[in-house]
Order: structure tokens, then sequence, then C-alpha cells
């Protein structure tokens, strides 16, 4: 679906697989007077076809496409264009699918469960500034940053903590001293968020970094 353009309005296209969505978005954009839905697509390729034809200033994209993977059309649209601002608009409240969207670019991430002045705003606050994140995503995807910054020796480290081995047989294991295996976990303890290192334990297999 294409809708005419008018003068100085906000100018967003929608990449939405779900019929019922694309009529919600639909009312909802086209009863303000500072926005217009220029485009609908219903799929990842109608999407790129559109987002190369319109040059839209907003791009509210779904993550679950009938025919291709939303963070992958997100990082092909960042391609075509840097200065593109995309709002990822979906039902997924995973946090690793927020880390990952934002990390990839996009300049919000809305659950489809949010109230339409909420995801008014956000648009306009992207328009205007570029990036909108909640507070409770900011916290959600600052433990993912502080995971993905664990390195190997680290994981090797809380591995045998796993195992029931204590900082000597750590440190001998190793070949490393019992000082650093300690610098070690106390950082596993700050990145993880961990009360202590046991908790670190459970945290690390809980998030997949640790098989039990």
């Amino acid at each position: 679906m294409v809708r005419m353009r008018r003068q100085g309005t906000i100018t967003i296209l929608s990449i939405e697989g779900h019929p019922v969505v694309r009529d919600g978005l639909s009312t909802i954009v086209g009863s303000q007077g500072d926005m217009v839905l220029v485009a609908q697509a219903v799929d990842g390729k109608e999407g790129l076809a559109l987002f190369r034809r319109f040059k839209p200033d907003i791009t509210l994209l779904d993550l679950r496409l009938p025919d291709v993977e939303g963070l992958n059309l997100l990082t092909t649209l960042r391609g075509h264009s840097k200065e593109a601002r995309i709002a990822v608009l979906t039902a997924s409240d995973s946090d690793m699918d927020i880390y990952r969207a934002l990390k990839s670019g996009a300049a919000a991430y809305i659950l489809k469960s949010t109230p339409r002045e909420e995801i008014l705003e956000t648009i306009r606050t992207v328009h205007r500034r570029g990036k909108r994140i909640s507070s409770d995503i900011a916290q959600r995807v600052a433990v993912y940053i502080r995971e993905e910054s664990i390195t190997t020796r680290e994981l090797e480290v809380l591995e045998l903590i796993r195992d029931g081995h204590r900082y000597k047989q750590i440190a001998d294991a190793l070949c490393i001293a019992e000082t650093t295996v300690n610098f070690h976990v106390k950082n596993l303890i700050d990145k993880l968020n961990a009360k202590n290192r046991t908790h670190a334990v459970i945290l690390a297999v809980r998030r997949g970094l640790l098989s039990i």
C-alpha cells in the first residue's frame, strides 16, 4: 500500500507482515497531522524496494517477516543509508533481540504492546534526535554489553569454578598466579552483575555462556 506524501510531515514506511498490525498503524499514523504513512510493505523484499523508492524519515520494522529475518533486513537498510532512522516495532521482548537490534543500528525498539501515544512520541523523538531507548531497555542491553566483554580466560576460570575447583587449583590448571584468578573472578562478578562467584556461575548458565 502506498500513500501520497504531505508537505512538511514525518514520512513513515512500515515493514510489517501482519495485516491487523498494518491496519492499526494506518489508523494511528493517519490520525496525526505531523505524520504520513507513505507506504506499507508486507515482507522484506517489498520493504527494501519501498525504502529505496521513498527514502522515508522513519522506517518501522518488524523482526518477524515471512521472507527474511528482520535483523538481517535492518543491516541491509542501514547499508543503503547510514542516516536511515529505523525503529524496530515488534512483539519480541527478548533481551538478545533488543541487544542485536540496537547494535545493528536501530534508533528505537518498540514493543507492539506499547500504548499508541508512546509509539507516536517515540517516532517524533527519533525524527528529532535520531534515537530513543527507554530506561528499562537500556538496563537490559547493558547486561549484554558487559557479557560481551567477558574474555576467553575469564570463561575458563568460570568453568573451573563451576566444576568445584578452588582458586589454587584453578591457578595451577591455567598456569597463572592465584592473585590473577582472584582478579578474573572479581571482573566476572562485575560483568555479570552477580552477588558472588557461585551466583556468577548460575547467571552464566542461565544466559547460555556456560553449559551445565
